[in-house]
């Protein structure tokens, strides 16, 4: 018998038939002896709606309301698919994050979830009941409901799990694995046994979305083996595991791409010490989340300076380098959404030399300009434009031998 944590996202739960598939596949597990929780998204396309509603109404919404409008999304799929396993005899109850409860900062739209109390979730699994849990919503500091970013059910499955000490925490989806890259681009991807712990970070960081980036960090500090399989097909899945069960390491495991990104430029920038912590201080405090970062050399006392954010924090990011303006001292700001960041990732690439090499050929073989570089031990990454996303996914992946034999 084990300990399990099945999570299913909003395509696995999107109708009335696949919620009666998920409660089948739920019983199979009860019925083989395990003890089970269940962690669900939205139905498929509730959320967006949620969130278009409040963008509809104001950009700049206040974020405490949002997280009361789009947690809901979640407690009507726990309900329904609750009243779906008692329909074929399997006992189960639905838990909303404040339930749980499911403790949360305040960063109100990408809270992170600081405790779990798993003792009644043990309690209720150990008599045989399957907690049917929300997630993507938790509970913050003033007991206010917060949600957990896009992607947060993945972060609350991993957490129910490390809180309830599961023998492994299944995430459903839409595809049967992780794969080299993503397969709609390369049909000859080819799908991945086992990924590493930190790889699987590096993907999901950059563009990868079969698993959010924070779910993986809090599985790699808690030591949670996740397995990502598809809720449509029975297939072997693709674990998440530590290096050290990863018997082959290839040079380079995967090719990921994020189109979510947007440049933006600060023209004419003073060019003197501190003022970097002067632009993305207030970044920082607005939560507003910078990745890559390029500073030119400037000649008359002032430089550009460069960096990336998700498209849907431009006009926060805007907003605060306005505020900023003055303190700043820079002459405009330009942004531009029409980027796409590429990144190959790989243990591999720890002990081996030449690998950004190769890439950059790659890509001036194939044309393609690079705008922005930045590199970590097992990643490289590059911004390039958004018209050569596929062109440069397929010659990298075909560059590095991922591609699978015809």
């Amino acid at each position: 018998m084990a300990r399990i944590v099945m999570k299913f996202g909003g395509t696995s739960v999107a109708d009335l038939d696949r919620i009666r598939n998920v409660a089948t596949r739920v019983k199979r597990e009860v019925e083989a002896g395990h003890e089970v929780a269940v962690v669900v998204s939205a139905m498929s396309g509730v959320t967006n709606q949620l969130v278009k509603w409040c963008t509809e109404l104001s950009p700049l919404h206040d974020a405490r309301e949002y997280d009361t409008v789009v947690a809901t999304g979640e407690q009507v799929t726990t309900g329904l698919l609750a009243i779906a396993l008692q329909t074929i005899g399997v006992d189960a109850r639905s838990w909303q994050g404040w339930q749980v409860p499911i403790r949360t900062d305040g960063a109100h739209g990408k809270a992170r979830v600081e405790e779990i109390e798993g003792a009644r979730l043990i309690e209720r699994m150990s008599g045989g009941q399957v907690p049917v849990i929300a997630g993507f919503q938790g509970i913050g500091p003033r007991e206010r409901i917060t949600t957990l970013g896009r992607g947060g059910s993945d972060l609350s499955a991993v957490a129910v799990a490390a809180a309830v000490r599961a023998d492994r925490c299944d995430i459903y989806t839409d595809v049967d694995g992780i794969y080299t890259t993503d397969p709609r681009i390369v049909p000859r991807a080819r799908k991945l046994a086992a990924v590493a712990y930190e790889e699987m970070l590096e993907l999901a960081s950059v563009g990868a979305k079969v698993l959010q980036t924070r779910s993986v960090e809090l599985a790699m500090k808690q030591k949670v083996r996740v397995q990502v399989l598809s809720s449509f097909e029975d297939k072997p899945g693709s674990l998440v595991v530590d290096e050290d069960e990863i018997v082959e390491q290839p040079l380079v495991t995967g090719v990921a791409y994020s189109r979510d990104e947007a440049k933006v430029t600060l023209r004419r920038v003073p060019d003197k010490p501190g003022i970097a912590a002067t632009v993305f201080g207030p970044l920082a405090d607005a939560n507003v989340n910078v990745d890559m970062i390029v500073q030119n050399l400037g000649s008359d006392g002032t430089t550009d300076m460069t960096f990336t954010v998700g498209k849907a924090e431009v006009p926060r990011a805007r907003e605060v380098l306005e505020k900023s303006r003055a303190e700043i001292g820079y002459s405009e700001v330009v942004a531009d959404p029409e980027v796409t960041k590429i990144s190959i990732v790989g243990i591999g690439m720890r002990s081996h030399a030449g690998v950004a090499a190769t890439m950059f050929k790659t890509l001036a073989e194939k044309g393609i300009n690079i705008q922005v570089i930045s590199t970590s031990e097992i990643k490289t990454s590059v911004l390039v434009g958004a018209e050569y996303t596929e062109l440069a996914v397929r010659a990298l992946h075909t560059a590095y031998g991922l591609d699978a034999p015809a």
